[in-house]
């Protein structure tokens, strides 16, 4: 299960990305995951995927508490019964999500990192599809496939059925992009910066500056990233060049979505923001506790 200790590993990360000397720390599964709230109230901790469901504009938050949806007065709900420790997070359709991370009390029986699961009733319930034991720290869904980076073993995934895969590049990474365009084109953040593929993965180019600690791709021209400090970039030619558009409210980055060219949602130690207005302005729609 996930931990305290296996937590701060993910910060580690991030902190890794800002010193640029440090290496990119991974996640492995160990005992202590998160404990069932007392209440029905959802106290969010950390926050480790965004999406939002195309069959209702709905937006779903993937936490180290389970998954949880905006509440109308900026609280969590949550969605389903799960108390599991939700690591990399996409919507892959409909009501259709993939996702990986680590069993909560009361799901003792999964093995501590649970590879890929998904669920087509929008979060609801989960169910194992692949890969157990493997630990995918960020998922991304483009041209029919999944593409995964598995901090377990450094290295880049991807399937087109979600049950067989092929391996592609070792690196150590924390969030990876896939252009909407081409399918060879695959972005990864590093301590180095934006590190480039242009075969699909199966090897990268040394990262550049700027250094990003994720990456969201909405159109071939809406390439965003999140830097370690909270600013928000722009991107109109697949990373080559980048212009700041602001800085995201409440401190460190913890995740990045481009949901369209235009509406972008990222969550920081404040919780979940969101603009409307291609990163330039940001509105907090989910508190995070502290």
């Amino acid at each position: 299960m996930h931990s305290k200790k296996t937590q701060k590993k993910r910060y580690a990360a991030v902190a890794a990305l800002a010193a640029l000397g440090l290496a990119l720390s991974g996640c492995a599964g160990d005992e202590g995951g998160p404990s069932p709230d007392a209440s029905g109230d959802v106290e969010v901790s950390h926050i480790h995927g965004l999406g939002v469901d195309p069959a209702d504009g709905r937006v779903y938050v993937a936490t180290h508490e389970g998954i949880v949806t905006p509440g109308a007065d900026g609280g969590a709900e949550r969605v389903g019964d799960s108390h599991d420790d939700y690591m990399g997070f996409t919507v892959i359709g409909p009501k259709t999500f993939v996702a990986s991370g680590h069993p909560g009390h009361g799901n003792e029986d999964e093995p501590g990192n649970r590879g890929l699961i998904e669920s087509t009733d929008a979060g609801k319930t989960w169910k194992r599809k692949s890969l157990a034991g493997v630990d995918f720290h960020s998922l991304d869904f483009a041209h029919g496939t999944v593409y995964g980076y598995d901090s377990t073993n450094g290295r880049l995934r991807v399937s087109e059925n979600r049950v067989d895969w092929e391996n592609r590049s070792e690196l150590r990474a924390l969030d990876i992009a896939v252009s909407p365009e081409d399918p060879d084109t695959v972005l990864a953040t590093t301590e180095d910066g934006v590190a480039r593929s242009t075969d699909g993965g199966r090897t990268f180019a040394k990262g550049t500056e700027p250094v990003m600690a994720f990456v969201s791709w909405a159109a071939p021209d809406a390439l965003f990233g999140l830097d370690p400090s909270g600013a928000v970039h722009h991107s109109a030619d697949g990373g080559r060049t980048w212009h700041k558009a602001a800085t995201v409210p409440g401190g460190g980055p913890q995740a990045l979505t481009a949901v369209t060219a235009e509406r972008v949602l990222a969550a920081t130690e404040g919780g979940v923001y969101e603009s409307k207005d291609a990163g330039k302005t940001f509105t907090q729609i989910l508190a995070a506790s502290h």
